[in-house]
C-alpha cells in the first residue's frame, strides 16, 4: 500500500466505523485500479500554474445564436474573440438542472441538452484547459438519486439528511434565510430533510459511505471528461453533526484530503478549488498544510476590498490586508477574482471592514441600480450578505454624467489591481465583455442574482464589440492588454514574491519580484478621480530607479521627470519595468 492508499485510509478511519470504513477503502481502490492508465498522465516538466494562467468563468450557454448549440457557440467565440488571453475556462454547472440556474443538478453525468452534448465539451477543450463544477453538497429534487431514495430503493437508502425532532440545531451556521429543513413524503411517511439551500436543493449525506464513493467515481468521471479543475462548490457545508455549526467540520476537510489524494494517485495534473464564501480565516483553512487539500482557494475578500477602495478613494485597507497576507507552500495559491455569477459577498470581509464601510457598500450598491441579499442571524435577526450588480456598475453610476471613457478606465484599474495580484486570476464572461446591470433579468425570475447573469445573443454582441466606442469594446480590448502584459513576465507567476510598497492613500502599489534574472515589476493603480503622482520617496528601496521604463501593458515607454516623480492621470495604471 503506497502513501496516498495510506492517506485516503486515513480519512476513511476517521469518518467511519471500522467495517464500513474498510469497505469504504476497497470501493475507492477499485474505482482508482479501474481508472488508472485509461486516461492522464502527470504534466511533467512544468509548474501546475504559471503567470501564463488566467481562468475565464462563463455559463455553458452564456452566448447563444440560431446556428450552433450554445456550447459550441461559446466555443467558437471565445476561441476568435479571446484566443489565448484566456488558457483555462470554469464553465459553470452544465447539467440538466431544476433551480438555481445549474446548481440544482438533475443529473449529474449528462449535459443540458439545451447547452450541448459531451463532445461540444470536449471541442471547447481543444483550445482552453477546463474546469468543472461538482456540486456535491446537495442535489435537486427532481434528480435521479432522490426519486430513487423517494421510492425507498434500498440502493438509496440514507443518500438524504433525515432531521430528528431531537436534534439540537441551534448552532447551525446559514448561508440563507430559508428554513433549514424541507418536509417531503417518503413511502407514504413525511420526513424532514437537510435543506441548506433551498426547498428544491437537498443536501446529501455523507455519513453513508455510499454516497462518497459515488462522489469519487463522479469525481474520477469529470477528469475522464476533460477536467484539469474541480470546483467543490459550497464545500464547508458538506459533513452535518447535530449540537454543532455544521460548517467547516473536521469530516469535511477529511473529505477533501481524501479527494486530494485520489487525485493526486490517478491524476496528479488535476487541481481542486473550494468555493467557501465565509471569512478569510475561515476560508483559507481549505489549503490545508498546503499540501493535502486545495491547490486553489477562492480571494473572497478582494472583490468587496477593492470595491471599498474605490469608492473611498483610499487604498489603505486594501494595502494593509495584502500586506498581511500568508501564502500557503509553492503547490497550492489563491484565485483571485472580483466578479463572478453570484454577487459581492459580505461576510468574507467580517472583521476586516467596519460595519460603517460595510453600510457604505450597500447603499452605494442601491444608489447604482443593485440589489442587497440578507441572511439570518443566530440572534434572529438578518445582516447584508451579498451586493448583488455587475462589477461595472458597482464602481460607476449607470444614471450619472460622467465620461463613459473614465468609467471603463476605473473598471480596469479595478481588474489591473486583480490581475497583478498574486495567485491565478479568475475573469467573469461579464467583466472581460463589459456588462452593465441586468435589472430586466431581476424583474423577470424575481432572483436577485439574475442581474450579473444575463445570456447574450452572438449577433449582438459582435456588433457591439465591432463598434470600437462601445463600453464592450473599449473594456475587451484593455482587457486584453492587460491579460498580454501579465503573460510576459514571470514577475507575475503565482510563486513570484509580492511587496506592498505604501505610494499614499490614492495609489495602489505592489512590486513582484520574479525568481530568476528578469527585472522585476512595479505596479502602480490610482484608484481615485483625480490626477495624482509618486513621488521619490515612496520608491525608497524599489529597484526601479529608471530613468527609462516600460509599460507592460500598453507597451509604450515612460520616462520619469526631472523630479523622479511619476504621474498618474484619473484611474491610470502602469505596470513598470525598467529597460535594457
Amino acid at each position: 500500500m503506497d502513501a496516498r492508499e495510506l492517506r485516503i485510509r486515513e480519512q476513511l478511519e476517521y469518518l467511519y466505523e471500522p467495517e464500513a470504513a474498510e469497505r469504504a477503502f476497497a470501493g475507492i481502490r477499485g474505482l482508482m485500479e479501474d481508472f488508472a492508465g485509461k486516461q492522464r498522465l502527470p504534466r511533467g516538466g512544468r509548474d501546475r500554474f504559471t503567470e501564463k494562467d488566467a481562468v475565464l468563468i462563463t455559463y455553458g450557454d452564456q452566448v447563444r445564436s440560431a446556428d450552433n448549440t450554445p456550447l459550441r457557440t461559446g466555443s467558437e467565440f471565445l476561441k476568435n474573440t479571446v484566443g489565448d488571453e484566456v488558457s483555462i475556462v470554469h464553465l459553470l454547472p452544465f447539467f440538466p438542472y431544476s433551480s438555481d440556474d445549474g446548481f440544482a443538478v438533475k443529473d449529474y453525468r449528462s449535459v443540458n441538452p439545451d447547452y450541448g452534448n459531451w463532445a461540444d465539451v470536449q471541442e471547447l477543450g481543444k483550445n482552453f484547459d477546463l474546469m468543472f463544477d461538482a456540486v456535491i453538497n446537495h442535489v435537486s429534487r427532481q434528480s435521479k438519486w432522490f426519486r430513487r431514495y423517494r421510492k425507498g430503493d434500498p440502493g438509496y437508502e440514507n443518500f438524504f439528511l433525515e432531521v430528528d425532532e431531537d436534534w439540537d440545531l441551534s448552532r447551525v451556521v446559514r448561508p440563507r434565510d430559508n428554513p433549514l429543513t424541507v418536509e417531503v413524503e417518503v413511502e407514504g411517511e413525511e420526513k424532514k430533510l437537510w435543506s441548506t439551500f433551498s426547498s428544491d436543493q437537498l443536501d446529501l449525506n455523507y455519513g453513508n459511505p455510499e454516497v462518497l464513493l459515488r462522489i469519487v467515481d463522479l469525481l474520477l468521471f469529470y477528469v475522464g471528461q476533460g477536467a484539469k479543475i474541480i470546483r467543490l462548490d459550497a464545500i464547508a457545508y458538506l459533513w452535518k453533526k447535530p449540537g454543532t455549526t455544521c460548517i467547516h467540520l473536521e469530516e469535511t476537510h477529511k473529505v477533501i484530503r481524501l479527494f486530494r489524494a485520489v487525485l493526486d494517485s490517478v491524476a496528479p495534473d488535476v487541481a481542486l478549488i473550494t468555493e467557501t464564501n465565509v471569512p478569510h480565516e475561515q476560508n483559507v483553512s481549505y489549503f490545508g498544510d498546503g499540501t493535502n487539500e486545495a491547490q486553489l482557494v477562492y480571494q473572497f475578500p478582494l472583490p468587496p476590498l477593492v470595491l471599498d477602495a474605490f469608492i473611498t478613494g483610499d487604498a489603505g485597507r486594501l494595502r494593509d490586508w495584502v500586506g498581511d497576507l500568508e501564502y500557503p507552500a509553492s503547490e497550492a495559491t489563491f484565485f483571485n477574482f472580483l466578479a463572478s455569477h453570484d454577487g459581492i459577498g459580505l461576510r468574507p470581509v467580517e472583521g476586516i471592514l467596519t460595519d460603517r464601510a460595510i453600510d457604505r457598500m450597500v447603499e452605494r450598491t442601491r444608489q447604482h441600480g443593485g440589489y442587497v441579499s440578507y441572511r439570518a442571524d443566530p440572534e434572529g435577526g438578518s445582516s447584508p450578505y451579498e451586493l448583488n450588480i455587475s462589477y461595472f456598475d458597482a464602481l460607476s453610476d449607470p444614471e450619472s454624467e460622467e465620461r463613459r471613457e473614465l468609467q471603463v478606465r476605473r473598471f480596469l484599474c479595478s481588474q489591473a489591481i486583480m490581475l497583478a495580484l498574486r495567485g491565478v486570476p479568475g475573469i467573469y464572461f461579464h467583466s472581460l465583455f463589459g456588462s452593465r446591470n441586468w435589472k430586466q433579468g431581476v424583474e423577470k425570475t424575481g432572483r436577485k442574482r439574475s442581474i450579473n447573469r444575463k445570456k447574450l445573443e452572438l449577433s449582438r454582441l459582435r456588433r457591439e464589440l465591432n463598434d470600437r466606442n462601445s463600453v464592450r469594446s473599449r473594456v475587451l480590448r484593455g482587457y486584453k492588454e492587460l491579460l498580454s502584459g501579465r503573460k510576459s513576465s514571470s514577475a507575475f507567476h503565482p510563486g513570484a514574491e509580492q511587496v506592498v510598497v505604501d505610494a499614499g492613500s490614492e495609489i495602489f502599489a505592489i512590486l513582484r519580484r520574479p525568481s530568476g534574472s528578469e527585472k522585476p515589476v512595479l505596479c502602480l493603480h490610482n484608484i481615485t478621480g483625480e490626477s495624482q503622482s509618486l513621488s521619490p520617496a515612496s520608491l525608497e528601496g524599489v529597484e526601479i530607479t529608471g530613468p527609462e521604463l516600460e509599460d507592460l501593458i500598453t507597451g509604450r515607454s515612460f520616462a520619469m521627470d526631472k523630479s523622479g516623480e511619476i504621474g498618474l492621470s484619473p484611474c491610470e495604471f502602469l505596470w513598470l519595468r525598467e529597460v535594457g
